[in-house]
């Protein structure tokens, strides 16, 4: 459903993945969403019940689907399954069968429409599993827990009907073989930095954004959606007012809890919302702050890896994660050494670990070294892209063991 014109959450990767192969000689068609995310509004110039575009030569034919402004569990499963369904109809583009179907989960239901493609010995099917989508239902409760076991069984079932899965993180691999997928056909492809570092001048990136040099710039970059929890960086804002706190909390980008945050934070003199930033302002805004922050709600731990991760390391600042230890930002954050973790859902100890790093500069820099050697060293494009068309290519071949020719 994912793809640019849209900047944040997984189309990036996605239309890494298809410059890649498209870069590698394949013939490469997208099936995709009108954009929204993560304003949840369809962007201005699309209209009609499908949409023509181009991708750097590759072919886009954008299918229309419902854009619900409120995401709630039911109008999410309508919007979903309308997308897979007018996707499903799409038919092939001149004579020849597709080779390989790659379906990108979320959105899970997707992968129908890849099953509409898939042949034993023809067409093989492929699955990116960017978030669990069971998982999701369950830790951000949009729906109940008899809902939440209703997805897993579908999306074990789905995945299961692929004939390969790549996952952006080990703890996902994990989860998937729970879901009965066999490992075997479990391939870890990470994410990578699709931000380069801020090459701005850092004082006068800070002026522009009206930060001032004496105060702590704290800064959230992203989707602000259930799943983050963003009211914790809000109260941890007007705890810095009661204590008098020289710190300022950024909160960088739109989605659909926004407005409602923004009516929390109502008066909160160290908190601040900005619009999305484009490109190069982006990546001097990183680079321009002292702490880049990921927030997770507290019933988030296992459905997903939060993108930002790649950038904020990239980025070379310090990172605080408020998340719980078993989630796969604590394991990234663990394996970087490019930051600090709190239990997420508490204030107190937020503003704690900020003011703690603020007060400690040579533990800034250690940090902020390290997140950044992890980036060039873990998190370059190269090898995923490398990684995805070697994927792609064997899940071809494998359609000869399905008594096919490859």
């Amino acid at each position: 459903m994912h793809y640019p014109p849209e900047h944040t959450g997984n189309a990036p990767y996605t239309a890494g993945m298809v410059s890649a192969l498209a870069e590698a000689g394949h013939r490469v068609r997208v099936v995709t969403g009108y954009p929204h995310y993560p304003q949840w509004s369809v962007h201005e110039g699309y209209f009609g019940l499908r949409y023509q575009d181009a991708d750097g030569g590759v072919p886009v034919t954008r299918v229309r689907h419902p854009v619900p402004r409120d995401p709630s569990a039911l109008r999410r499963v309508v919007m979903d399954a309308t997308f897979a369904a007018h996707a499903a109809a799409v038919g092939r583009q001149g004579a020849r069968r597709p080779d390989v179907v790659i379906a990108v989960s979320p959105v899970l239901l997707t992968v129908l429409a890849g099953l509409r493609w898939r042949k034993p010995g023809l067409t093989a099917l492929g699955v990116v599993t960017q978030d669990l989508y069971s998982r999701a239902v369950s830790e951000t409760g949009i729906a109940s827990a008899g809902a939440g076991r209703a997805a897993a069984k579908l999306e074990g079932w789905l995945l299961k009907q692929a004939d390969g899965v790549a996952v952006v993180h080990d703890q996902f691999a994990d989860g998937v073989a729970r879901l009965g997928v066999d490992r075997d056909r479990v391939t870890v492809i990470r994410n990578w930095s699709h931000v380069a570092s801020g090459a701005g001048d850092r004082s006068a990136t800070r002026r522009a954004l009206g930060w001032r040099d004496d105060e702590v710039i704290v800064l959230h970059a992203g989707n602000m959606g259930l799943k983050q929890g963003l009211e914790n960086v809000v109260d941890t804002a007007r705890l810095a007012d009661e204590r008098g706190a020289d710190v300022r909390f950024v909160l960088l980008g739109d989605g659909n809890q926004r407005s409602a945050l923004e009516e929390r934070g109502e008066g909160v003199g160290r908190l601040q919302f900005r619009d999305p930033l484009p490109g190069d302002h982006f990546s001097d805004a990183l680079a321009a702050a002292d702490v880049l922050l990921v927030n997770e709600a507290p019933t988030v731990a296992e459905m997903s890896v939060p993108s930002k991760l790649t950038s904020y390391f990239t980025a070379g600042r310090p990172v605080v994660a408020a998340t719980w230890e078993r989630s796969a930002a604590s394991a990234e954050i663990r394996r970087s050494g490019g930051g600090v973790r709190v239990d997420p859902g508490s204030p107190q100890d937020l503003l704690d670990a900020v003011r703690g790093l603020a007060g400690d500069p040579a533990r800034i820099d250690a940090l902020a070294t390290a997140g950044r050697a992890y980036a060039e060293e873990h998190l370059g494009a190269a090898a995923a892209h490398r990684d995805y068309q070697r994927w792609v290519e064997d899940l071809a071949a494998s359609r000869a063991s399905e008594g096919g020719t490859p």
